[in-house]
């Protein structure tokens, strides 16, 4: 079981990570999808994106332990692998799929590499 206090840092980080990021592109994703036109209410909001990146923090930790992951370069080189072998498989088949705008996508693919960079090099430099 990883360490609770690295978990939670890495959880609050790349909630405001995410926060600073959607709010810089709120215009865009409001264009792009009627979903952001029209929000859900902040406080459900934090809520659940807060609890997300929780769940994120605890799994990529998890990970870093197994895989013996030390220092916060070691962390940051797991981000980026998995930066780019989830969101990005996983977003670029919505686009191919759903037919998601692949700018909407992108937003999203650069919301997740930020995150998992800093998740992963929180809770490797605690290790």
């Amino acid at each position: 079981m990883p360490d609770l206090l690295p978990v939670l840092v890495a959880a609050v980080v790349a909630f405001l990570i995410s926060g600073v990021w959607y709010a810089g592109v709120g215009a865009r994703l409001a264009s792009l999808h009627e979903a952001y036109a029209s929000p859900r209410p902040r406080a459900l909001t934090a809520l659940v994106e807060l609890v997300r990146n929780v769940v994120l923090a605890l799994v990529t930790a998890g990970i870093a332990e197994r895989v013996g992951v030390s220092g916060g370069s070691g962390g940051l080189l797991l981000g980026l692998v998995l930066g780019v072998g989830f969101p990005a498989v996983i977003l670029s088949g919505s686009v191919f799929h759903e037919r998601v705008p692949w700018q909407l996508a992108a937003i999203h693919a650069g919301d997740w590499l930020l995150k998992l960079l800093a998740v992963t090099a929180i809770v490797g430099a605690w290790q």
